[in-house]
């Protein structure tokens, strides 16, 4: 108790904002905080969505630890909370009691321990760590009868679902999402990989009977990308072989550096989106060709007529008809967004009489987060940076993100940090 008291008063040293890329004396934390800020009367286009401002800075409640953000990552989460769709994230928390008129967004960090709340231990202030994006309510029934914290009615997303994320200068973070920095990598490098990574390891570790094993094939959609270069890698560690589907050939090679067999260029098809009637004949014989060589690519890259036993899906609309079709009877395809839409048509002939699974998968679990994150602290897994940009290339990111312009692996801005090498240790 008296060393916590001693924190609190380290903490209660509070100064007025400083500047983006600095940081105050460690455990003094800042009145205000400069921040990205998303409110309802900006919903639309992220590139006039998020706005920098000046806002208080969150106050810590009981288990609950205080980051000074170092870098931020980004994924697709923010692209809908910046357009208010399908849910606006405000008003869903103002319904559940909350104040707060905005939304500080981002569910990758990396960063240092300013201040701890009652009830944390294990937890020093000057720690350097990395916030994973699953949170609930510990006292949740599902959560203490010993079932998956991800799949508990209170589990949500950091940074989505909750406010104070990784886009502002300090995040409000339950205690278990925090987990220690590789010492090898750049505050820019840890921040990358959070979200991604680790949902890529429930996608493919998380589902008993259907999880990444010895030999295994796995087709990665959009395998050049942030999630998809995390997931080449996971398959690759548990002896697997993935195959990328990328838009071009340079974003094959880039797959493959990080772990693919082989890649499929899915500009050379044009079977995608929902398909023709089962009535259509003409149209059911046209999509299955173009379905059925795409396939057949699958066969030439594995050496042999096999199919995947895990699809990795997260275009959604555009692409479940084939993951389906692709995916090996008694095989997986396992989704965790729909980026090209919701909409998605399953061919029940395809999925029932060969008995395959299509199974959702949604953040990560302490246990699967603290798995993945020794995979990178042993230097097994490659965060992978496309490229870091500042604090205030935010909106820039998520537009782009949302526009569907690709990019190479993953996009981190600084924060607290003020280059992209600074942070490492080793």
């Amino acid at each position: 108790m008296t060393e916590l008291l001693e924190r609190q008063s380290v903490a209660d040293q509070a100064t007025d904002a400083v500047e983006v890329g600095t940081l105050p004396p460690l455990g003094v934390v800042p009145k205000t905080m400069h921040a990205q800020v998303v409110r309802p009367q900006r919903y639309g286009d992220p590139a006039t969505a998020f706005v920098h401002e000046v806002v208080d800075t969150p106050a810590l409640g009981t288990g609950e630890v205080l980051i000074a953000v170092m870098a931020a990552g980004v994924n697709y989460n923010n692209v809908w909370a910046a357009r208010g769709y399908p849910v606006d994230q405000v008003a869903t928390r103002q319904r559940r009691g909350e104040t707060e008129d905005f939304h500080i967004g981002g569910s990758d960090a990396s960063g240092i321990v300013y201040a701890v709340g009652e009830g944390v231990s294990g937890i020093e202030i000057g720690d350097e760590v990395v916030i994973h994006p699953g949170v609930w309510d510990e006292n949740d029934p599902w959560i203490t009868a010993g079932s998956d914290q991800m799949i508990a009615p209170s589990a949500k997303i950091w940074g989505y679902d909750t406010n104070y994320g990784s886009f502002g200068q300090f995040a409000r973070v339950q205690a278990h999402q925090v987990l220690p920095k590789a010492a090898h990598l750049s505050w820019a490098e840890a921040a990358a990989p959070t979200l991604v990574g680790t949902t890529a390891y429930r996608m493919l570790h998380g589902w008993k009977g259907n999880t990444v094993t010895e030999g295994d094939l796995v087709l990665v959609w959009g395998g050049s990308g942030g999630l998809g270069t995390q997931a080449c890698q996971l398959v690759r560690e548990a002896g697997g072989r993935a195959i990328a589907v990328v838009s071009d050939d340079e974003r094959g090679a880039y797959a493959m550096k990080y772990g693919a067999i082989g890649y499929i260029n899915r500009r050379e098809f044009d079977h995608w989106g929902i398909p023709p009637l089962v009535d259509d004949t003409a149209g059911q014989k046209a999509w299955t060709a173009s379905a059925r060589a795409f396939g057949k690519k699958i066969w030439e890259i594995a050496g042999s007529r096999e199919d995947p036993a895990i699809v990795f899906e997260h275009p959604g609309a555009s692409t479940i008809p084939t993951s389906i079709f692709v995916c090996q009877p008694g095989g997986m395809v396992a989704i965790c967004a729909g980026t090209t839409g919701f909409d998605a048509m399953v061919d029940l002939r395809y999925h029932w009489t060969r008995q395959k699974r299509l199974q959702g998968s949604h953040g990560t679990n302490d246990e699967q987060a603290i798995a993945y994150n020794q995979l990178v602290v042993d230097g097994k897994i490659d965060p992978v940076v496309g490229r870091v940009l500042p604090m205030n290339d935010i909106a820039l990111s998520h537009a782009q993100m949302g526009r569907g312009e690709e990019v190479f692996g993953n996009t981190v801005h600084l924060i607290g940090a003020k280059t992209p090498d600074e942070g490492r240790r080793a």
